[in-house]
């Protein structure tokens, strides 16, 4: 997936708001969206999942996870044998 933004020149020729601001910014709006997981923003932010869900949690914004996220993952860790 490739995303496209058009960012007004003056924003974009800012320099307190760099390219790493602009990529979490980005990933967290799809990820609030529910666009994309938490794996995929996590990438797209260019920080490790414990370090985005931080951020997430700084801002108030759910990890949308649910009974069934919850089920699936206990179902997931029991078919690979943990224990």
């Amino acid at each position: 997936m490739k995303i496209t933004l058009d960012i007004p020149d003056r924003l974009a020729e800012s320099h307190t708001f760099s390219q790493v601001d602009w990529l979490q910014e980005v990933a967290v709006a799809l990820f609030q969206q529910e666009l994309v997981t938490l794996g995929t923003a996590s990438q797209l932010a260019g920080m490790n999942q414990m370090a985005f869900q931080e951020l997430l949690y700084d801002r108030g914004i759910s990890l949308h996870y649910d009974l069934a996220d919850y089920q699936a993952d206990i179902a997931s860790l029991r078919d690979n044998n943990w224990r």
